[in-house]
């Protein structure tokens, strides 16, 4: 087990990696404040894993709530759901509330435990490559409007996570490419050595070998915790942490959430930046490649859907969170690992771009 830490002003958690880790109730205790848990999971991730957790509890008054399935389900309608769950029991405010799954679980359950009361501990046990390389960490948590995803959420650090690369053998192909995404960023925005170690290491990572999957998150999470430890709350470099999903986030809201998984709408978006980027004069041509081809061997799309038209993703765009007095910031890439935050890129130079990608 490695153990990484995020820390941030007036506390520290830890982030633990490793397999096994869902067998070893020491590492939760000391995170689980009252007697109280109500673990949060979905019916895919469910029949796999709450069992063999809850088992780990049975010092403990442990409660579950099993979420539809999917990103179009994370909204207010589910959000309360688990307030029904917890008012129901009732939970005091020494509840622990255990995220186990994805992306979609780990938000929807943080956003939850930053409500409920004022304010409650959570843990992330996340399932899913994405939710161990990214959303677990950083203490971002939302649910999506039909106007924008993540709209409406709270920054809100959870007490420990547990990523047990285990969890990984049940995850599907798909799934695994999704996560792919967020850990190929982290190379693109900061760790060069990283991405150069990417391309060289990504068939194995493809095939699951776990050494590389295990040195994947950790390098992934180290970069994520270095740059939260600087900006819990996105005021600055934190920014960088959203290349692509500008872009990305559109192409989930305006196709319908659940029709493009996370990870594959960031891909798409990672690209247009780099595209971006390009055409600014500060990416080259065969950096440019790079970054494409990384992604494309990745099982990953680099091309937006025909239906996102360049007013479809400027609509859709203008009310991204990244929009400050009516200008939208874009990250972008002054070269591979090197991420700049821009409000200034041409207008011309955006629309080119919108318009190589949806064809």
């Amino acid at each position: 087990m490695n153990t990484l830490h995020v820390e941030i002003p007036g506390r520290r958690y830890p982030i633990f990696i490793g397999t096994g880790l869902l067998d070893q109730p020491s590492l939760l205790e000391p995170y689980i404040k009252g007697k109280q848990v109500l673990v949060v999971s979905n019916e895919t991730v469910a029949p796999f894993y709450i069992e063999r957790l809850q088992s780990q509890l049975g010092q403990y008054e442990v409660h579950r709530i099993i979420l539809a399935d999917g990103e179009q389900y994370k909204n207010i309608d589910t959000l309360n759901t688990i307030f029904d769950a917890l008012l129901e029991t009732p939970c005091d405010r020494d509840v622990t509330l255990i995220a186990l799954g994805g992306g979609v679980v780990g938000d929807i359950t943080g956003f939850a435990a930053a409500c409920y009361q004022r304010g409650v501990a959570y843990i992330q046990v996340p399932t899913t490559l994405l939710a161990q390389v990214d959303s677990s960490v950083g203490g971002k948590t939302a649910v999506n409007h039909r106007l924008g995803k993540n709209m409406i959420g709270a920054f809100y650090q959870p007490r420990c996570v547990i990523a047990d690369t285990g969890a990984l053998s049940t995850l599907a192909d798909r799934e695994l490419g999704a996560g792919l995404a967020e850990v190929i960023k982290y190379g693109l925005i900061r760790d060069i050595e990283f991405f150069e170690w990417l391309e060289e290491h990504l068939d194995q990572i493809l095939r699951r070998d776990n050494d590389a999957l295990v040195y994947a998150i950790e390098r992934s999470c180290q970069n994520k915790a270095d740059i939260v430890s600087q900006d819990e709350h996105e005021a600055g470099i934190r920014a960088i942490l959203n290349l692509g999903h500008t872009f990305g986030h559109a192409i989930e809201t305006g196709m319908g959430y659940g029709v493009w998984l996370h990870g594959e709408a960031v891909a798409v978006g990672m690209v247009m930046a780099a595209d971006l980027s390009r055409r600014s004069g500060w990416l080259s041509e065969s950096k440019f490649r790079r970054v494409e081809t990384l992604i494309h061997r990745a099982g990953l799309p680099t091309t937006a859907p025909s239906e996102m038209t360049e007013p479809r993703f400027l609509d859709l765009m203008a009310v991204d969170k990244k929009v400050h007095a009516g200008q939208l910031r874009l990250i972008l890439l002054q070269d591979i690992g090197k991420a700049v935050i821009s409000d200034d890129f041409d207008q011309t130079l955006l629309k080119q771009t919108l318009n190589r990608v949806s064809g």
